[in-house]
């Protein structure tokens, strides 16, 4: 008895991928011609030829669909390539200029649409406490995984004090119409979250290494 075909589990991935981001796409596009609130799930689905089932089979809510990406677990992937004994300010410094890199390189036009939406629709600026939340226990326990730790009270509040860095970069990038070269503003923005050679010699080493020497990356 000859089985039904069915798809490699490459293509069906692929499939899925590609339908997800499909989706994205015209939401966007329908977000910037006709505004957020005036846009529905179902509006979306019909534009990118799939039934409003199949939108939320990738996205729960409508919201989603504008925050949804790949990029923390990307972060994560890059935080634990990162030596055990390297600064975790240090080490989420590189995972973030990394991952960005990627994504401004191939979809900074939808970056900028995806943030500016986030930070002007009161929906999508409310959740954005939360999402953070989110992020900064997932950094924070990468970044202590390294060395086989738990994050303590120090790591998290160093992760998010490089996220409100990162926001804040991001806003500025935003009111610039993205103009300026967002990884360079975002190593201005770690530069300035390195403390001054006085405050420095003032805290305790608690890492072996020492924070970085300000200026030495970016």
């Amino acid at each position: 008895m000859n089985r039904p075909a069915t798809p490699p589990e490459g293509l069906r991935a692929r499939k899925k991928a590609q339908t997800r981001s499909t989706i994205q796409e015209e939401a966007l596009r329908l977000f910037l011609s006709q505004g957020y609130e005036s846009t529905t799930v179902d509006e979306i689905a019909r534009a990118a030829g799939v039934s409003s089932m199949t939108f939320f089979r990738h996205f729960p809510t409508k919201e989603s669909v504008v925050e949804s990406d790949d990029y923390d677990p990307l972060i994560v992937r890059l935080i634990e390539r990162r030596p055990p004994r390297e600064h975790p300010l240090e080490a989420l410094h590189h995972a973030l200029t990394e991952g960005l890199a990627a994504v401004y390189a191939t979809d900074r036009d939808a970056l900028l649409v995806r943030t500016r939406l986030i930070l002007t629709t009161p929906a999508l600026r409310a959740r954005l406490w939360e999402n953070q939340h989110t992020t900064e226990r997932m950094l924070a326990t990468a970044l202590a995984s390294r060395s086989g730790q738990v994050p303590d009270l120090q790591l998290r509040v160093l992760v998010s004090a490089a996220l409100a860095a990162l926001t804040t970069t991001l806003a500025i990038w935003v009111e610039g119409d993205g103009e300026a070269h967002l990884p360079t503003l975002v190593d201005k923005a770690f530069l300035a979250l390195r403390p001054g050679p006085a405050l420095r010699r003032a805290l305790p080493d608690t890492s072996g290494g020492g924070p970085p020497p300000a200026g030495a990356c970016g």
